[in-house]
């Protein structure tokens, strides 16, 4: 049988794996900020679909189920854009 963390352990889960999304874009977009274009926009479609899926829900709840996937869209693209930005003013 299979042992049940405690309440809100998914939530945590949730956060970290959109914090390690954000830290590897931003290392992405300082070493290679060409290529990280791709992944970026690979995570940004993954976030948008379910977004679209959660925000199908009906009325005030489908906004309220979507926000988590915008604001770790928002993240995510903020984090490649940081990346990028200091690699730009990097001397070399």
């Amino acid at each position: 049988m299979l042992r049940r963390g405690p309440r809100g352990y998914t939530g945590a889960m949730t956060i970290l794996a959109i914090v390690a999304i954000c830290v590897v874009l931003l290392i992405l977009a300082f070493l290679a900020p060409r290529l990280s274009r791709h992944p970026q926009r690979g995570v940004s479609k993954t976030f948008s679909t379910g977004g679209n899926v959660a925000g199908s829900a009906p009325g005030p709840i489908g906004r309220l189920l979507r926000k988590p996937f915008d604001s770790g869209n928002k993240w995510s693209n903020r984090s490649a854009s940081a990346g990028r930005k200091g690699r730009g003013k990097m001397p070399l």
